[in-house]
């Protein structure tokens, strides 16, 4: 199982739908990263915590489905997101099996946004999910700076990073008990 969040896919076709000049090739880098990811893990299935998608269907949708038919024999799961806003019929064109809030896989949930009051208090697990965009500031002694995507394990909460690199960063603040794997070119390291 490979499992990612916000890959925003159209994002790019959204903003130059409505006039502003965004380069295709962000979209472009983001699918081959994940055709690399679907080409070295080999995964059954992937789940998706959110935001697959950005906004209405643009003509990147159509460039999606192309991809899609190269992975037809994999089980792609969606846990709708905020920005998920695609017609039913579109998901089942794309084979997109759709969950509506949270999907219970002992001992995960996935859920794209953790703070959404609708999980069951029922079952104890790792509540795994999206939205945040988690993004860790680091400062050197020069007083340079550099910011991160991250893995954000804050108990019994793992936000993912965003997958688009067109999705901007929420800087976190973690607590002392908290762990955070920050994304260094091809390595994840903890921090």
């Amino acid at each position: 199982m490979l499992v990612l969040s916000d890959l925003h896919w159209g994002k790019s076709g959204h903003f130059r739908k409505h006039g502003l000049a965004v380069p295709d090739a962000t979209a472009t880098e983001d699918l081959h990263r994940l055709t690399q990811q679907m080409s070295y893990f080999q995964p059954e299935q992937v789940v998706i915590v959110g935001d697959m998608f950005h906004s209405h269907a643009n003509l990147q949708m159509e460039q999606w489905i192309r991809w899609r038919n190269n992975f037809s024999s994999v089980n792609f799961m969606l846990i709708k997101g905020n920005h998920d806003i695609l017609h039913q019929d579109w998901y089942e064109r794309s084979k997109i099996r759709l969950i509506e809030h949270h999907w219970w896989q002992a001992p995960f949930y996935f859920v794209h946004d953790a703070e959404d009051g609708e999980l069951s208090t029922e079952q104890e697990g790792m509540i795994i999910s999206g939205h945040l965009h988690p993004g860790i500031a680091m400062k050197g002694s020069g007083k340079q700076s550099l910011r991160l995507p991250c893995y954000y394990y804050s108990a019994p909460n793992l936000y993912l990073p965003a997958f688009s690199q067109f999705s901007g960063m929420a800087t976190i603040r973690p607590k002392k008990k908290d762990q955070v794997f920050a994304i260094v070119g091809a390595e994840v390291v903890a921090v």
